[in-house]
């Protein structure tokens, strides 16, 4: 009888302790769950973060934007003071491949074409002898050809970096060229390279250099540099404007500053 009551009281100890393991193991794993309470505030804690990470991206952004646009404000202030303090042509150089601009300075006097080419006067010429006449006429008029001028990057307050041979000062990081439209060109460039030219007696072109947040056509991720022909004077504004041209019949109106 004592043998078989220790056997039956070591079977029912055995019995208890593997219930309280059980039950042990049971209240671990419970306590190691989630709520729906604690799950709700660990996204709105995630949703906060995102936000704040996203609304800081885009105030990154934003003054990437306008710092490249006021480099290339002071690029244009610097080549305008530049022709006129030296009596040389200058032209600032927009590469939209690269995103880079840099100053170069021609060694002989640049002369601009006229967009007018319609003739003022006089009939068309109808013969072969007339039309030689004619062509013969304009070359003793237009004298002997000018040779073009050669521009070289000049090393100004950084903007030709001529000693590194990297060409110029990059954009801020993520900005790039939208599209740019000077004076002499008949419509605006998306790709390649432009130029703005300077001359000697305060004078340059027309422009709107737009920039732009990477890839972006949004009115609020773009910048327009704007200048003035007379005074050289930069505008910055927000999205894009485009370059307005005098029409034909107002080519005197450059003459005065009425702005852009």
């Amino acid at each position: 009888m004592t043998y078989r009551s220790g056997t039956s009281s070591a079977g029912g100890r055995a019995r208890w302790v593997g219930r309280f393991k059980r039950r042990a193991r049971g209240g671990r794993g419970h306590a190691h769950g989630l709520t729906l309470i604690e799950i709700l505030v660990v996204i709105t804690i995630i949703a906060v973060v995102g936000g704040f990470a996203i609304a800081g991206s885009m105030q990154l952004s934003s003054a990437r934007l306008r710092r490249s646009a006021t480099m290339i404000a002071s690029a244009i202030k610097v080549a305008y003071t530049r022709a006129t303090a030296t009596s040389r042509d200058l032209r600032l150089a927009l590469d939209m491949d690269t995103q880079k601009i840099w100053l170069e300075q021609s060694d002989v006097p640049m002369l601009v074409q006229s967009r007018d080419k319609v003739a003022t006067a006089g009939a068309d010429a109808i013969t072969t002898a007339e039309q030689a006449a004619v062509e013969e006429g304009n070359k003793i008029i237009q004298g002997p050809p000018v040779p073009k001028p050669k521009f070289k990057p000049i090393e100004v307050y950084g903007f030709g970096d001529t000693e590194s041979g990297r060409g110029g000062k990059p954009l801020q990081s993520g900005i790039a060229f939208r599209a740019i439209q000077t004076a002499h060109d008949d419509s605006a460039r998306t790709s390649g390279r432009a130029y703005l030219y300077f001359w000697p007696g305060g004078r340059t072109e027309r422009a709107s250099i737009q920039l732009r947040v990477g890839k972006s056509g949004g009115e609020d991720q773009t910048l327009t540099v704007l200048v003035s022909p007379l005074t050289g004077k930069v505008t910055i504004k927000s999205g894009t404007v485009d370059l307005e041209l005098p029409a034909d019949d107002k080519q005197s109106s450059d003459r005065e500053d009425t702005g852009f």
